[in-house]
């Protein structure tokens, strides 16, 4: 795999390096209070995250001068390496990553932290200092040809043959209903629960081959409120695969705006 998902030792080796952000989007009272990566900089989840009311450009991005003004005063600049993880299997720090890329961020320049806070606790240094970095200045621009896709997107790839809709959700919410003809695929598949790393590549490709999802064809991502799909799309494209798009308004959307649902009996 690329290094859209990278190891303790590469983050180890560049705690001091100019031009790295490391980034703990936990609650700032267990970055405080629990302890962090040394160095990081607190971003927490719901910071990036826009409310029902939040002007974004689509589903629950933002917005382009709020990611900006919030990157920047956390010391992250535009042209940074960003190292982001949480301590959920990294599902919440992915969603900060792909908010970044469609920020503009160069997505070569995106890394989660495999394995969270709690493998990187079991061997590295930890501490609870706050670093107070200096505000920078951030320059996102809303990348309106990137992953993120609407219902159209979704639409056409319904019958067409070189696509797949992939379902991250559980079971139980698939059962209840879903886009027709999606693949389910639940993102907590793609990790090693135990190790709390993403399972190794061979066994990756296995399940995905399984499933459907080839690397040759036409991705499209979903669940509920677009938090899961940043996971599965991180694997994904660490993987390779070359064209993965994720639907932000997910079935939020999708049944809100009356597009029709299937159900397993």
């Amino acid at each position: 795999m690329n290094d859209r998902i990278i190891g303790s030792e590469w983050v180890s080796d560049r705690l001091d390096a100019p031009g790295v952000a490391v980034v703990d989007v936990r609650d700032a009272w267990e970055y405080e209070g629990i302890g962090h990566v040394p160095g990081a900089v607190n971003v927490p989840f719901d910071s990036f995250r826009a409310d029902e009311h939040g002007a974004a450009e689509a589903g629950m991005l933002p917005g382009t001068d709020a990611f900006a003004e919030l990157l920047g005063e956390a010391g992250i600049a535009t042209d940074d390496d960003i190292v982001a993880y949480d301590d959920t299997h990294g599902v919440f720090a992915a969603r900060l990553l792909v908010t970044a890329e469609l920020y503009g961020h160069d997505p070569a320049k995106l890394h989660l932290l495999d394995g969270d806070y709690s493998v990187w606790n079991r061997t590295e240094p930890t501490t609870t200092d706050d670093p107070g970095p200096d505000a920078v200045s951030y320059a996102a621009a809303f990348d309106s040809d990137g992953p993120l896709v609407g219902r159209a997107a979704i639409e056409a790839a319904l019958d067409d043959p070189d696509a797949v809709i992939v379902d991250t959700r559980e079971a139980h919410e698939y059962e209840a209903g879903h886009i027709p003809g999606a693949i389910r695929l639940d993102w907590r598949e793609l990790v090693n629960t135990d190790a709390r790393t993403v399972r190794p590549e061979a066994e990756l490709r296995s399940l995905l081959e399984e499933r459907g999802i080839r690397p040759e064809k036409r991705v499209v991502l979903y669940c509920n409120t677009a938090r899961r799909i940043s996971h599965t799309y991180t694997v994904l494209r660490a993987l390779g695969y070359a064209d993965v798009r994720f639907y932000e308004g997910s079935l939020t959307e999708w049944e809100r705006e009356g597009g029709a649902i299937e159900t397993v009996e």
